[in-house]
């Protein structure tokens, strides 16, 4: 049986810009190449659940223009359902504006439009999706009042839910009262607790830090370092698998939709997911683009056998 997520997020259209080296302040570079893609935080989650095999259901906003109709039918070609998207027309479909240099680092502007417009109106109808799934996932391109709303309704269903606090803000606490799983990077981390994040005994302090706030789990990510994680019942660190990034976009959205993917509502398989989840995150970053570059299940078992795990 695959997992039922839901993903409440944001849905972007992303352009990116290929540049040597980024631009100094005034200054005026050109770019190599230029391309658009599907994107946006919540969208890229989305897309990483479907590929990895679960039942994924989207909820958000998107502009009535063609950047709109553009992501409902690319979510859908990944099999997404999108019957919770809904159309907002006073402001148009999120976007971001992506530079990448020759390293494969990126700077990100997004415009949030129908994404930070978003109100408690686009979960009206859901009554029978709370029913059903087994999580919820959200992030913080939408507003957190959304957020808490679902999360609400989600834990008067028995749902597991998972925050990813980014781009990192201060975290409303009715949010943090109905969430089950914390994953912020360790720069997001630093950023919403004040503990730098410098070896193990700092990541358990911030595990005590979020386990004071009504979160149980929270799972830290390292970049080349790996994922820590804490639980009720263990803590650990699962390595990363070491490879040449060419885009780190979208790495930690697909981390957390693999994740979520092959995960167990009651967390008991949380090492092995993380490992699957982290093979997942590093075939992304060897590609181009955020959704595109995301793998499918089979392309993430098929890197696991080749390295033996």
């Amino acid at each position: 049986m695959s997992n039922k997520i839901a993903v409440l997020g944001s849905i972007n259209v992303d352009t990116t810009y290929h540049m040597d080296r980024f631009p100094q302040p005034g200054e005026t570079l050109q770019a190599k190449d230029k391309s658009s893609a599907p994107g946006g935080k919540g969208a890229n989650q989305s897309v990483a659940c479907a590929r990895s095999g679960a039942k994924t259901y989207h909820i958000g906003m998107v502009g009535a223009d063609q950047e709109g109709q553009f992501m409902r039918e690319s979510m859908q070609e990944d099999g997404i359902d999108t019957k919770f998207v809904g159309i907002d027309k006073m402001h148009g479909t999120g976007t971001a504006m992506i530079t990448l240099d020759a390293e494969g680092q990126n700077d990100i502007m997004v415009y949030g439009g129908a994404n930070q417009a978003m109100t408690t109106d686009v979960l009206k109808n859901t009554d029978d999706l709370f029913k059903e799934i087994d999580f919820i996932i959200t992030q913080f391109e939408t507003p957190q009042k959304v957020s808490a709303e679902a999360f609400k309704r989600a834990k008067e269903n028995g749902v597991t839910t998972i925050l990813n606090p980014a781009p990192a803000k201060d975290i409303d606490p009715e949010l943090l009262k109905y969430t089950d799983v914390i994953a912020p990077n360790e720069t997001e981390s630093a950023l919403l607790t004040g503990i730098e994040i410098t070896d193990e005994d700092s990541m358990i302090k911030t595990a005590e830090y979020f386990k004071a706030k009504g979160v149980p789990n929270l799972l830290i990510t390292l970049g080349s370092k790996g994922v820590f994680y804490s639980t009720p019942n263990d803590h650990g660190l699962v390595p990363a698998f070491k490879v040449k990034p060419v885009d780190t976009t979208a790495a930690g959205d697909t981390f957390i939709g693999a994740l979520t993917s092959q995960l167990k509502t009651d967390l008991s398989n949380i090492a092995d997911a993380l490992v699957y989840a982290q093979r997942a995150s590093s075939l992304t970053v060897q590609k181009m683009g955020a959704a595109p570059s995301i793998p499918t299940y089979d392309e993430v078992k098929a890197a696991l056998a080749e390295s033996g795990k």
